[in-house]
This record gives structure tokens, sequence and C-alpha cells, in this order.
């Protein structure tokens, strides 16, 4: 036969650890057609002498629900070696279902970008319909939230729901995941996840349980600022014993006075994996996190009602004091306030990539003051720096913890350029194998794609993504495995990794020669076959 594509004589390396060999990869279509020595005319050649060929990675946890909409030739993670995402995480399914007041977080993610784009949906197929019928880089795959969900029948309110409102919740997950959600997600931590009862999360988790789908969880602490870490891990194991689900722990990590015990945290997910809960992890390989204010340092009490009723309270001079006092507190359990930086604030730019002592000295006031006056403009992106090394890279090496981002689809011109993300958005695939497998030696590249590959397609149950193997979907990532890194920076996050040659998505080209190629060959995976 007459391949689309031969990639000759590339090191391969199948995705599912075993060691690496010289050879072939034909394509036929979106399908790899033979992997081996092989013979015959193509299409299309190219020379992978001297360069690794992998499955593409497959990335477990992003924020990239309406990226696509508002520039389908997003780029940030394709020059990483990404082919896949799975959105929905955190409990956010910020697309749908766009009901009462579950559209508030996505109208404001949205005010991160100069686009006039607005959804035409209020449900979860309404939404995937949409999303199939844009362009789009990568493959896309996602969650029902259940920040989403309950802020669509309970709003903001901490009280548990009633029979029927609990009723109308499984009925809105369950809806999603018949649609083709590839799992369920929480944000414990967050509003209005942290006003759940396990009671809830166990009824939702369940119709992902009764699918064979996947429970993924921003668990309920990663520290000791609430329930504490590892009475949150037992809550997520909990779940899982009792719905059946694939519980997924949210980019794993060890804050506050939890900082240095990865082993003994790391050693309870192998315990309960004994005990049969199926269970896994995903991180991102950096000692910062991010994400916005009012799930992560404001006080959660004075997020009660939601943003309306928050700002009220700020404006009580008692009040204030009060989350003044939480927040000198919170960031003292980090390391001080010059450890959280400004990501995302569209109401005022020019703080963008600025500290907040920085920011403080601009407003004339005392740090917590200024975090105060940031959150009333806008509920505020940071880049918090908490994490210990060494339980990054402990956790970075075990082999149940696949890699994930936490990030975006961005671009570094146009509207998804805005802002100053968390460099994880461009640079997570190239900084795991600079840092983790040539730096530190910590994992094989063997390994290393593995954990970006068939770990991950195995913890969502796709079964033609993630190996280089006949029959398989052509997503394929082409690379210098000496030189490939990651070139973004917490005060330059818009810059692409290095090292990347040739991505193909679907068979077709997405990155040619180290560039773009603006093709939006991406589907939306809804089956495990898709």
């Amino acid at each position: 036969m007459v391949y689309d594509i031969l990639i000759k004589n590339g090191r391969l390396i199948d995705g599912t650890g075993s060691p690496a060999v010289v050879g072939d990869v034909a394509i036929a279509g979106d399908t790899i057609a033979a992997v081996g020595t092989l013979e015959g005319p193509a299409k299309q050649t190219i020379d992978a002498t001297g360069l690794t060929v992998t499955p593409g990675f497959i990335d477990l946890h992003t924020h990239s629900d309406f990226q696509f909409f508002v520039d389908s030739t997003a780029d940030s993670k394709i020059m990483d070696g990404v082919t896949l995402e799975l959105a929905g995480n955190c409990g956010l399914s910020l697309c749908a279902p766009l009901i009462g007041t579950s559209r508030e977080d996505l109208d404001s993610r949205v005010r991160w970008y100069a686009t006039g784009w607005k959804p035409d949906w209020t449900s979860f197929a309404g939404y995937l319909e949409a999303l199939e019928k844009t362009g789009k880089t990568l493959n896309m795959a996602t969650q029902i939230g259940h920040g989403t969900v309950r802020k669509a029948v309970l709003g903001m309110e901490t009280r548990a729901p009633d029979a029927g409102e609990l009723r109308r919740m499984q009925a809105l997950v369950a809806e999603a995941l018949d649609a083709g959600a590839r799992g369920f997600s929480t944000g414990l931590s967050m509003a209005p996840g942290v006003f759940s009862m396990t009671s809830e999360v166990i009824a939702l988790a369940r119709e992902a349980g009764k699918r064979g789908l996947t429970y993924s969880t921003h668990a309920r602490d990663s520290g000791d600022e609430g329930a504490g870490l590892y009475v949150a891990l037992e809550e997520a194991l909990e779940v899982g014993r009792r719905t059946g689900s694939k519980v997924q722990v949210s980019h794993l990590k060890c804050n506050g006075s939890t900082r240095g015990t990865s082993a003994k945290l790391l050693r309870r997910i192998e315990e309960a994996r004994n005990e049969g809960v199926n269970v896994a992890a995903d991180q991102y390989p950096y000692m910062a996190a991010s994400g916005p204010m009012s799930g992560n340092v404001y006080p959660r009490w004075a997020v009660e009602g939601g943003r309306e009723k928050a700002l009220e309270r700020a404006k009580d001079p008692a009040l204030r004091a009060e989350i003044r006092a939480h927040l000198s507190e919170r960031a003292s359990s980090t390391g001080g306030f010059d450890r959280l930086m400004v990501a995302t604030h569209p109401a005022g730019p020019n703080y963008q990539g600025m500290s907040i002592p920085d920011i403080a000295k601009h407003m004339r006031c005392e740090p917590a003051e200024a975090l105060v006056r940031l959150f009333e403009q806008y509920d505020t992106h940071l880049i918090l720096s908490g994490m210990a090394e060494a339980d990054v890279d402990r956790i970075a090496a075990h082999p149940l913890v696949a890699v994930g981002s936490d990030g975006n689809s961005l671009k570094s011109t146009g509207p998804l350029a805005a802002g100053n993300p968390h460099p994880r958005s461009y640079g997570t695939y190239g900084r795991f194998i600079r840092m983790m497998v040539r730096e530190k030696r910590l994992v094989s590249l063997e390994e290393a794609v593995r954990k970006m590959t068939s770990l991950p397609a195995e913890r969502i149950g796709l079964t033609r993504r993630g190996r280089l193997a006949p029959g398989y979907f052509a997503d394929l990532a082409v690379f210098r495995a000496e030189a490939f890194t990651d070139k973004a920076t917490f005060t330059q996050p818009h810059r692409y990794s290095a090292g990347m040659e040739h991505v193909l998505v679907n068979g077709r080209a997405v990155v040619t020669h180290g560039t773009s190629t603006g093709a939006t060959p991406g589907r939306v995976v809804r089956r495990p076959g898709e």
C-alpha cells in the first residue's frame, strides 16, 4: 500500500515503558498502519534520524474548556508535544451546564481575553456539539464539574442539597456523562465545593462509577489550611471505595506543615491500591501553584453566598480586619507575601506579573490590604510558591503519577496571549524531560513517556491513544530528546518549548520542523475508541 506518511529511522518509544528501538512508523489516514522496519512508497517521508518518536502526550489536567472558541489555533500545548487535553477539572466544567448562576465562572474567565465570543448553548450535550464544530489544534476530552453543577442548582448556598435538589444534580451529572464527558471532577478546597459534604460527593461520583469512568479531585486540602492533606486524601479514597470510580488525585502536592511528607503521601496511595481502590495521581513539575484568590488565599467564610456578599463583607471594617489577618496568616504559611505574584487581573493589567509586596508599595498600603483591594476589583489569579523541591521530585518519580499541566492551550499572539499565566501552560512536558530525565535522572526517558502517554490514557479509559502501535490513532510527537526543554518562565510565560520538531494529530501535521502549521485536526473524544 501507499502510506500517507512514513517516519523513518527514529528512536521509537512506544509509551508502555519498554526500551526504545530504532525503527519506522507508517501512517494511513488518521491511524498508525505499521511500526517496525518498513519499506514501501509514501506520500510524505519524515527523516527522524537522531530524533525520538513517541505517542503524543496526553494532558490529564487542563482548563482549556473554552480557549479554542477564542482561538482555534492555540498552540502552546502542541509545541510542548501534547495531542490530547482533558478539561473540566477542579469541579469547573466552565462551559456547561450554563444554568442559573453557573455561568458566572465562564463569564469571569472570558474577561481575561479580548474577545466577543459568547456561548449559544446551555446543556453539556450542546457544549460538546459546539466544541466538535470549532477548530482545534489537538484532541479534547472533558469532564462534568461538581462546582458548576452545584452552582446551577444551589448557587453559592452553604447548605446541603435537599432530596429533590440532589436528584437534580445527579441528573445533570448523568446527562453530561451520557453525552460524552469522560469523568466527574471536584474542587473541594474552593467555593462552592468546599460547602459540600462527602455524602453529596459520593452520590454524584456514583454516576461516574456506574459508567466505569473517572472521579478526579482537587482534594479538600493539600496542606493544613482546612481539613488537612491526609484527611482530604482519605475522603478521595472513600469516594472511590464507595462508588467504584477511578480516583485521580489532581496536582498531587504537600503544602504548609505537610511539606516533607511526600513519601508518606505516596505510601498511602500505594496502600489504597492494595486495598482495591483504583487510585492514581497527576502532577506538574513546578514548585509554584496558581489559582483564584477565592479558592487559594481568601477566607472561605468571606465568600459564602457569592461574590456580591463577599464584597459587602469587605466593606465592614471589622470583617475587613479579619480578612486581612487571615491573608497574613495564609501568606506566612507559604513563606511570606513575596511568594505571591499576580497572574491574571483584567481589571488592572499593569499588576500582572508583579509580586504582592510590589503592588502594596504601588497602592501605598500593607500587603494584606493590597490583596483585599485586588479581590474587590476581580477574583485575581495568583501564582503561589510554597512547595518543597524534594517533595516535587519524589512525587514526579512515582510510577502512579502522570504528568499534567493544570494549564490551558494558549498562544503567544492574539487574545490568548493576555496576562502573565503560570508557565506550565507552555512548558510542562519539556520541563519534565529536561529536569526529571536529563538533569536529575529521576526517571528514564521511556518511563517519562509512559507517564505522559499510556498512563493518562488508561486513567480515562482511552483504548486507541497513548501508544505507538498499529490501529492506534496517529497522534505522535517527534523531538530531540537531548534538547527538548521548556522556555517559559514566571516573568516571561508566553514562550514555546524548544526541541519539538514534529507533532501529528489524527495523522495531520500541527507542528513541522519546530513551527506550528495552523492546522486544526483535533477532535472531541467522547468514547474509549475515539
